[in-house]
């Protein structure tokens, strides 16, 4: 459990006697044991922006022991320290999560697991109201904006009401808005911030990835004007941040195939028979033999008497459509199926293939695609309606290893920019996509705990698969913090990991 700390604990000295001269030693609560400093820092007014991970989102929804339980609730705990002023935070109503428009239930509840079982819905309606403005407790240092991508941090109508419906306004920040045509940006530097975090640009690729790569969601494109490509927009957040002298920290952006809602599922968990696998390996080997006829790569595997069997999957960015392919040969022999039989084959096959678990090639099932595996398409032939056996799992469902390439693309070219803008402006960097995939792979070990990626046992992250767990939130602060002390010769003291909880129970 979260243990309430109190500032003067948290800098609190110890007096020991030296050998023989009984001089008195303070040992403090810090880094390195000395007197608490912020270096050439100055914390008295910090201002976070980003998204759902800078507002503490978990289990799929925001709520306030979530909140409490964000990366930046954490730094802001400890630059009080040395400092540090008053974090305001737009809390939620309740612990319940989501919230209402209208009276009418929108978003949430959380999610929650117990004893180790498939995450659920907690009890209880939403208590949040988005029509209750509550801009009079403003202005809050915590400017994370759930679902926010770079660009909307500069747009002017992100905190209307009235553009909710038209999708040009965020829920999350119309509650603390003050007004309709403040950008979130120009909210926080209207405060004046003394010290700022930017986590910004996982949802420039994330709404894409966990869409299974759906163009309606598009990945931004690093390239373009400010408030259309990431670069560019992404100097406008910096340069606003820092054109008063202050100093910040910001932070990359992780791969997205090394969170558990793309890596929990694996590409091939189905169990077949010998029966089964005696019926499906001949049809899966003709549809090879046609594409191998027209010079196109086998997409069908041989199939096993086992339990590991790959899923068969929709893939859309296949160059080779097969489907008249498909369609004509199963017209002829030794099929001879009539032409209605034949063309739905086609339609049903043309872009399918079996998932690839290979390095190189790797597919990723969305964590949200689970439950439909091996259940039957509905009005579907009972030979053809076995999700993900003989019906392909929709292109959607999927995140297939040609959008995980355009997804890296993407994130390797938000991170250079990044990287050079840290080096640029002298802001203390940090790598969250190397402490991401060292979690992913392995896991990082403190203060007696290993934390990994493994979904609801690994500690790192919540129920939703992709936000962390409040464990998961402390090892990032105090990569935050590292990060800060390197930079500006601070010397805070990270948190320890046992004071978090992996999970938030069903009952808060």
């Amino acid at each position: 459990m979260i243990k309430n700390f109190k500032w003067l604990l948290l800098v609190a000295a110890t007096f020991m006697a030296c050998n023989d001269n009984d001089v008195e030693t303070v040992v403090y609560n810090t880094s390195d044991g000395l007197a608490p400093t912020a270096g050439n820092a100055n914390f008295s007014k910090f201002v976070s922006l980003g998204n759902s991970l800078t507002a503490g989102y978990s289990d799929n929804a925001l709520f306030i022991d979530g909140q409490k339980s964000s990366y930046t609730y954490i730094l802001a705990q400890q630059f009080a320290t040395v400092g540090g002023g008053e974090f305001k935070i737009p809390f939620m109503a309740d612990n319940i999560g989501g919230f209402k428009i209208n009276g009418v239930p929108y978003a949430g509840p959380r999610l929650a697991s117990t004893g180790g079982g498939a995450p659920t819905p907690v009890s209880g309606t939403p208590s949040t109201e988005i029509m209750t403005s509550i801009v009079s407790g403003g202005p809050y240092n915590n400017c994370g904006v759930p679902g926010a991508k770079s660009f909307h941090l500069l747009s002017p109508s992100y905190g209307s009401l009235a553009g909710i419906s038209l999708g040009t306004a965020n829920p999350y920040y119309v509650r603390f808005a003050p007004n309709a045509t403040t950008s979130v940006l120009a909210y926080a530097a209207s405060q004046t911030p003394t010290f700022f975090s930017l986590w910004i640009g996982n949802n420039d690729v994330l709404g894409y990835a966990t869409s299974g790569g759906d163009d309606s969601n598009p990945i931004t494109p690093s390239a373009g004007a400010a408030g259309v490509g990431f670069d560019a927009t992404y100097d406008v957040l910096v340069n606003t941040l820092t054109a008063s002298g202050a100093k910040g920290v910001i932070a990359n952006i992780p791969y997205v195939n090394t969170v558990p809602f793309f890596t929990y599922i694996a590409t091939n968990p189905v169990p077949l028979n010998a029966t089964q696998v005696g019926s499906l390996n001949p049809f899966f080997g003709a549809m090879n033999s046609m594409l191998a006829s027209v010079g196109q790569a086998a997409r069908f595997q041989t199939l096993t008497a086992s339990s590991t069997n790959p899923l068969l999957i929709a893939d859309e960015m296949l160059t080779y459509d097969a489907t008249a392919l498909f369609t004509a040969a199963f017209q002829g022999a030794p099929f001879n199926y009539p032409l209605s039989t034949a063309s739905f084959l086609g339609a049903l096959y043309g872009k399918a293939r079996h998932a690839s678990n290979a390095s190189a090639t790797r597919d990723y099932i969305l964590l949200t695609s689970g439950a439909t595996i091996g259940t039957t398409k509905p009005g579907y032939p009972a030979n053809n309606n076995t999700i993900g056996v003989t019906y392909p799992m929709e292109d959607k469902a999927t995140l297939t290893y040609s959008e995980v390439a355009l997804v890296k693309t993407a994130t390797d070219a938000y991170n250079a920019k990044i990287k050079a803008v840290a080096a640029a402006k002298g802001l203390a960097f940090v790598d969250t996509n190397a402490l991401m995939t060292q979690i992913a792979n392995g896991g990082v070990s403190a203060n007696g705990y290993t934390v990994t990626s493994a979904f609801i046992t690994g500690g790192g992250f919540s129920t939703d698969g992709v936000h962390p767990s409040p464990r998961g939130y402390a090892l990032i602060a105090n990569k935050f913090i590292e990060a800060i002390n390197l930079t500006y010769g601070s010397n805070l003291k990270g948190v320890s990991l046992a004071d978090y909880r992996i999970l938030f129970p069903k009952s808060l």
